[in-house]
């Protein structure tokens, strides 16, 4: 069966600084017509920060839309900045974030965050042989961040818990599990 959605026609709805809105009019494969809100974003990053002594790297800070704090890894979107370089974006948000520099990044997975309304399509990379940046970066303007390192243990447990619930950073705990499983 086919499946495909032909957009017949689109209106803007919003364009902001993030997040661009629209209206789409879209022609159902059996010829109806039916309507999609769909959020447009540039891109982002999320950064699994590894120490030395085998913790991962977390950010606390304020989410309006849930309205309150939230464990997460680094994580930021592309911007003019990047020239559309996930890899260049992944460093830039270490250095504001946490303030550290990899010297070995990998990327480990790209995935759309929410496909039922959004195109966002987030990279996952692994930081590791970190160290302090050189020159500081400025953090984005009304970013106040709480950093701290966990072990694994502490991390399935916040899980278990419900203390992360941030979806990409669920997703990075399951990954360090696998990777300790490998060792």
């Amino acid at each position: 069966m086919n499946l495909e959605e032909k957009v017949v026609a689109h209106d803007a709805i919003y364009d902001g600084a993030i997040i661009n809105v629209e209206r789409q009019t879209v022609e159902l494969p059996n010829g109806e017509e039916a309507y999609r809100e769909i959020v447009h974003h540039s891109g982002a990053v999320a950064v699994m920060a590894i120490t030395k002594e085998n913790k991962m790297i977390l950010v606390r800070q304020w989410r309006s839309p849930i309205g309150r704090s939230t464990l997460e890894i680094p994580a930021g979107k592309l911007d003019d900045r990047d020239s559309a370089d996930p890899r260049h974006a992944a460093i830039r948000e270490l250095n504001e974030e946490i303030r550290l520099h990899p010297n070995h990044l990998e990327r480990l997975a790209g995935f759309y965050s929410s496909v039922g309304f959004s195109d966002e399509y987030m990279t996952l990379y692994l930081a590791t042989d970190l160290q302090p940046v050189k020159s500081e970066l400025p953090r984005d303007k009304g970013e106040n961040l709480n950093v701290q390192a966990y072990s694994l243990d502490e991390l399935k447990t916040m899980v278990a818990n419900g203390e992360i619930e941030d979806a990409k950073t669920v997703m990075a705990v399951w990954r360090f599990e696998i990777m300790a499983l490998k060792k």
